[in-house]
């Protein structure tokens, strides 16, 4: 709150708009979203993290652990056993503080995961992931996923 003041303060002492134009386009949600996608998992690189999101990350997912620690711990053992990991973005949406994305992820089973030891089969699952963004970072996670679907192709499932 004390930031935006200061910064529309700024922008009325300073006659300069493309300062609330840029805190704007920061804190939009999507972009937030948007950024860290392309860091996490495009790049795979979780040095950035702390920038992204929140330490007290809240997550609703029970496979996952709470905080961005348990967030990282989750995706680097879900990136070294599919080193091939894909996440594509179909649909983005925002409201307020919230974020949706609907995408497909993707890759091959090549090293044990969720307890499950490779099966060398790829996998393609949808899943939707609504985030609460807070002061430009991710905060908080909700997710529906095909998890039938995943384990079926993985034959975890007959």
């Amino acid at each position: 709150m004390i930031k935006t003041i200061l910064v529309a303060l700024a922008s009325l002492i300073l006659g300069v708009t493309a300062v609330t134009s840029a805190f704007a386009a920061e804190k939009d949600p999507k972009a937030v979203l948007g950024d860290f996608g392309k860091v996490i998992f495009a790049e795979k690189d979780f040095s950035r993290l702390p920038d992204l999101m929140t330490e007290d990350y809240i997550q609703h997912n029970p496979l996952v652990e709470q905080g961005s620690g348990g967030f990282q711990r989750f995706f680097e053992a879900w990136f070294k056993a599919s080193p091939d990991f894909k996440y594509e973005l179909k649909k983005i949406a925002s409201e307020g503080d919230k974020v949706w994305a609907y995408g497909t992820y993707s890759g091959t089973h090549k090293g044990e995961w969720l307890g499950i030891p490779a099966t060398g089969k790829a996998y393609k699952f949808d899943a939707v992931d609504i985030f609460r963004v807070q002061d430009g970072k991710l905060a908080e996670h909700w997710d529906v996923l095909d998890v039938y679907g995943l384990f079926k192709q993985l034959e975890v499932i007959k």
